[in-house]
């Protein structure tokens, strides 16, 4: 049973967004730093990543941990309490479209980074950036 009322519930569901979000600008910034330029959310890429690096053939994700299910966090783990006949379903679709997606945009030729929610104030970021800089620039 929900501990809320569904129209609190709902008001709650509709203030998550989908891009621009805390962690996504925090990557943002740390790229835009280190001098790397970008372009959000291309529409004509499988997925529309957060974030992709043309020069580079690049693209980044930054995954919420819940709701993309992350392997290194407790809330990527964590269960719903109600309504689980629509969440769960609905959190295993996610997971299944993310793979989907990295394989398309791999097999386009893309470099594909993911960064979870929960990575974003650690090394990861910054590992991330360092791969990206070794890149070679692709004339397109």
């Amino acid at each position: 049973m929900d501990k809320v009322s569904a129209p609190v519930r709902s008001a709650n569901m509709a203030k998550i967004r989908s891009k621009d979000t805390v962690p996504e600008k925090l990557v943002r910034s740390a790229l835009h730093r280190a001098g790397l330029r970008f372009k959000l959310h291309d529409a004509n890429l499988p997925g529309k990543p957060d974030i992709v690096l043309p020069s580079k053939q690049a693209c980044i994700f930054v995954h919420g941990c819940f709701w993309h299910g992350c392997p290194n966090c407790s809330t990527g783990s964590r269960r719903v309490g109600s309504n689980r006949y629509y969440w769960e379903p609905k959190l295993a679709r996610n997971k299944a479209r993310d793979i989907d997606t990295i394989n398309w945009l791999r097999l386009g030729g893309w470099r594909v980074f993911v960064i979870w929610e929960c990575e974003v104030r650690g090394r990861r970021v910054q590992d991330i950036i360092r791969a990206l800089r070794r890149l070679p620039v692709e004339n397109s």
